[in-house]
């Protein structure tokens, strides 16, 4: 798959505006890096999923999935809050455009396009916040389940030590 030259400044651009936005939350040093990463790697899998995928709902659910897991991997590797890097890798999927359109079609006070793109941006945001929520509760799930098992293990340990 080769991307056109607009998709290759699409995620230069949410690179860039990734990197700002780590930057205006104050974070610094290998974080800054991952953090700027995950946005490139958000936006790059939108785009790639544009090829398969006709559904922008999906393809936000599905790269919500994707840069959730990524920020849980790099907040456990970093030792850093997952919210630290979740909310900066998901800035290129916030839906401003459509944000913007709902408010000015509820000023222009055209209630038909309001209401279709008001639906549509809180289509938007539900399929991001159903990714996050799907791989925050995947991952309680498995930290419950070691953290069961190094407990047993540990009372093992400490029945035959004595």
């Amino acid at each position: 798959m080769i991307f056109t030259l607009d998709e290759w400044i699409q995620i230069i651009a949410g690179a860039v505006g990734t990197f700002g936005f780590a930057v205006l939350f104050n974070v610094r040093g290998k974080r800054l890096l991952a953090g700027t990463i995950g946005g490139l790697l958000a936006w790059t899998v939108y785009v790639a999923l544009g090829y398969v995928i006709d559904s922008p709902i999906l393809r936000y659910f599905i790269v919500s999935v994707v840069t959730s897991t990524y920020s849980e991997v790099f907040a456990r590797v970093m030792k850093t809050p997952r919210t630290t890097f979740l909310l900066i890798c998901l800035i290129p999927l916030v839906p401003g455009s459509s944000l913007y359109y709902t408010m000015s079609y509820a000023l222009d006070s055209s209630m038909g396009d309001f209401l279709s793109k008001a639906l549509y941006t809180a289509e938007l945001s539900a399929a991001l916040a159903l990714g996050i929520v799907v791989v925050a509760a995947i991952s309680r799930s498995i930290t419950a389940v070691q953290s069961k098992k190094r407990k047993k293990l540990l009372a093992e340990q400490a029945k035959e030590n004595q």
